[in-house]
This record gives C-alpha cells, structure tokens and sequence, in this order.
C-alpha cells in the first residue's frame, strides 16, 4: 500500500512539472499580450501602466524550468513603439536572432513616450538587465540619449535605428549605435522619383501646365531621417528634371513655406497620411484642374496611406489613373502595393540586416570581446557605429 502511495506521488508530481514546463514554454501572438520565447518568458511592459512594474516572469519560474540560454546575463530591448511597422519587423528579426544566439531577453513597447521609456530604462537596469538595445524615442536633442548612457553607469548600451549623435555615443567606451546613412535614403528617393518622371512626364502632368505638383509627407519634426529624407527626395528630383530642361517640382500649396506635411504624433502613420490626402483632394483634384501629380512619402506607412485616400477617390486601381506614390523602407505593404501597380517605389531600409548586427553586438558585449567583431568592416564608421545599407526597391 505504501508503495502504491509513493508511486502516486511520484507521478502526480511529474504531471505536476510537465504543466508547469508547457505554460513556461507557451507563445500567445496576440498584439495585447507579450511574446513567450523559448530562451525566455518576456512580459512587456504596458504603455499604460507604470513602467516600474515591468517584471519578466522569468524570473519568477523555478530554475528548472527555465530554458537555458548559453549567453550569462540578460538583454532589454527598448522600442519606440510597437505600432510602427517597419519597427515591427526589426522586433521579429531580432528576438529570432537573439533566439538563435542563445540570449536572453525582455522587449518593451515604449508607446512614443521618452518618459515611458526613461522609467522603462531604470527599471531593466534595477532589474539586473546586462546589455540595453534602444530605439530611442526623442531624437530632438542628445538629451534622452545622454540621460539613458548616464542611467546604465557601465552597462553597455546599443542605440540603433533612430539617429544619436557621435558626441552622445563616445560619450561612453561601452556605446555604439546601428543604423542607416540617413542622408543616402533620401538622395537614393530623389533620384528614383526624377528618373521615373522624366520618364512618364507628359502621363503624370495631369493639367499639361509643364510642372508636376507634389505633396510631402514628413514623419516627425526634428528628427534627422526624416529632415533628410524631406530635403534630399524633392531637391534630388528637382536636380534631374532641371536638367533634362524641365520644370523643377512644385508643392501643391504655395501657402505652406515649409513644403511638407508632418504626422503631428509623430508616428509616421498611415492614418496621418489618409486624413492629409483626403483634406488635400477637396480642395486640389482634377475638376479643379490643380490636382496632385505625385506623393513623396518618408517611410512606407505614409505612403500606404495616401493611396489608400487615392483610391477611395478612385485613382491608383486597376484601369484607373495612376497618382505616383513613393516611399521608404520596402515593408511587405509596399511590397504588395507596387506589385499591384498602386505604389511606384520604394527604398528598402533592411530590417533583418541590421537585427543581426545588433544581435552580434550584443554577444561581443556579453562575451567581452570588441564591439565589431564579426560586423562587416565595410559597414562600420570610426569606433562608434554600423550603418546597414540602403537599396532602391520598385519590384523588378
């Protein structure tokens, strides 16, 4: 009897354990909760709750439960906001890599609050985090990003994507930065944009008035993509048609000096730009004789949603006209756009490129060897940073 009794225990036990090892090991792909990885349960931090009740429930699980991770230490992985898509697919490449190497990790949606991010910062640090991966939030001034090297007092600290200046990143042996050369985008856009109109002038000058008009959607004041994107697409452009002896671009609205729109969130979002385009089009269409000819847009998001405004006017759909539309970052949206002849073109931004440089950026640090070590030397600027490159996408 009671050896029956030690054998019931013993399996009720097992059954015990083997729940607790699947729950550990689930993954739930709903957008509101966070991503269970198999290196590491990662609760996210909630947008609307304070961030220094941000836990990872990893390290609550019974050490026989975790999964091992060959890298010691963990990783937290800061994100302006999950809702940007570009920046979604840079998340998904990068816990994939992260995944791969063996590294533990903790994403936070920082929701396009610096403050929210700031408070998320302290407490990954207090929480024992060994590397900080960070999309910065506000790119105004070398403010927050000072203040995020000054809060991690020796831990190393990876900025990527959004810029920071050289002066922030030496301001620590243990800072580097990944990114893109932002200027290249935008002198890369130009030259796509005006090559296509010289191509197609005559088609896209809707009013034959020898100009073609253009609205420019700007993701964010102050931020040195976008102010490069806005300044080298158009003059790009204008470079090409000048001299092929046409005339240089005109902004559909000669009342606004600054001759771009900017999402006012500073989300470089679909939705600015639909509502934009929409107003833009009562006023500026075809029966008015004074309709936009072309769309530059600063990422793919905007320029998505400006044909989505061009198609509800019925433009830009099969057998209809064709407003030219251009953008940046190649997300698969824009993919499936300019496969379907609603969007003209692209510049790719490489997501998957630069998750893996962050990834082994991540290890050197963990492993303690160089930052770059195993980076393409020709990608890599100085001491303090990588840029992945860029390319022109228009489907061919």
């Amino acid at each position: 009897m009671k050896k029956l009794h030690k054998k019931f225990l013993c399996t009720l036990l097992s059954v015990s354990m083997l729940a607790a090892l699947t729950a550990c090991g689930g993954k739930d792909d709903s957008a509101s909760t966070a991503d269970s990885k198999a290196t590491t349960t990662n609760t996210e931090a909630n947008a609307n709750t304070d961030a220094n009740t941000a836990t990872n429930t990893e390290a609550d699980a019974p050490a026989e439960n975790k999964a091992p991770a060959s890298k010691d230490g963990s990783v937290a992985v800061f994100y302006y906001t999950y809702g940007d898509t570009y920046i979604s697919s840079v998340r998904t490449a990068l816990d994939s890599a992260l995944d791969k190497a063996g590294i533990s990790y903790q994403d936070y949606d920082s929701n396009n609050s610096q403050t929210t991010q700031s408070e998320q910062v302290t407490t990954a640090i207090a929480q024992g985090a060994t590397v900080l991966v960070v999309n910065l939030v506000d790119t105004g001034s070398d403010d927050a990003a000072k203040n995020i090297i000054s809060q991690a007092n020796g831990v190393p600290v990876i900025f990527f994507n959004r810029s920071v200046s050289e002066e922030a990143v030496t301001s620590s042996d243990k800072c580097v930065f990944v990114g893109t050369d932002y200027e290249m985008a935008g002198h890369m856009q130009g030259e796509m944009i005006g090559n296509y109109l010289l191509e197609n002038y005559d088609t896209l000058d809707l009013n034959g008035d020898g100009t073609i008009s253009y609205v420019m959607f700007k993701g964010q004041e102050g931020n040195a993509e976008a102010d490069a994107r806005t300044k080298y697409g158009q003059e790009d452009a204008d470079a090409i048609l000048t001299g092929a002896g046409k005339s240089a671009l005109s902004f559909y609205d000669s009342a606004n000096s600054n001759k771009y729109l900017v999402d006012q969130a500073g989300a470089w979002s679909s939705a600015a730009a639909t509502e934009y385009m929409q107003t833009i089009m009562s006023q500026y269409n075809e029966a008015n004789n004074n309709m936009v000819e072309l769309v530059i847009a600063n990422n793919d998001e905007m320029a998505i949603g400006a044909v989505t405004a061009l198609q509800n006017a019925g433009y830009n759909k099969d057998g209809a006209t064709v407003i030219p539309v251009f953008g940046v970052d190649a997300t698969d949206a824009a993919k499936d756009a300019i496969s379907a002849g609603s969007m003209i073109g692209t510049i790719k931004q490489d997501a998957e490129g630069m998750a893996n440089t962050i990834a082994n950026i991540t290890a050197n640090f963990m492993d303690g060897k160089e930052a770059f070590d195993g980076v393409d030397s020709a990608n890599v600027v100085g001491t303090w940073r990588v840029n992945i490159p860029y390319a022109t996408y228009t489907g061919e």
